[in-house]
């Protein structure tokens, strides 16, 4: 593992929808925050360190949840988000097949997508379950 830690707890809360709303996107248990420190140690650690800059979207508290679902982004009801076990990533100046393609080769996952919406956004949702990662890999997933 490594010492220095390329990423920051605030990265992995910041949500602007709720910054926008005035939403607390604090975790309410102290799991979800040891399953988004092994998000940055196997996932998001290495991603950075191969391709520099990496944006992310990680956690997601209830209150963040109900409010994606009211402005009708239709979020998962057992979304790994909640436990602090997903983030959905873009790299700035990189081809995201790319990076999906050098995660699925090169990083431990549970899940990885890449995903697209109809307004022709495209992210990667990358999770982490610590001994339970099923290794599914979709590289066009409609959001």
């Amino acid at each position: 593992m490594v010492d220095k830690l390329y990423f920051s707890m605030t990265e992995l809360l910041h949500s602007d929808i709720a910054d926008k709303y005035n939403i607390n996107n604090m975790p309410t248990d102290k799991k979800h925050y040891d399953n988004m420190l092994d998000l940055i140690h196997y996932v998001l650690q290495p991603t950075r360190l191969h391709f520099g800059r990496v944006d992310v979207a990680c956690y997601r508290s209830y209150a963040l949840w109900n409010k994606l679902k009211q402005l009708g982004f239709n979020p998962a009801k057992d979304s790994q988000h909640l436990k602090g076990q997903a983030v959905d990533i873009t790299v700035p100046s990189r081809n995201l097949k790319d990076v999906f393609k050098w995660m699925k080769e090169n990083i431990e996952y549970d899940q990885l997508l890449y995903e697209y919406d109809s307004k022709g956004n495209k992210w990667i949702h990358v999770s982490y379950n610590k001994g339970k990662n099923r290794k599914q890999a979709i590289d066009n997933y409609k959001a």
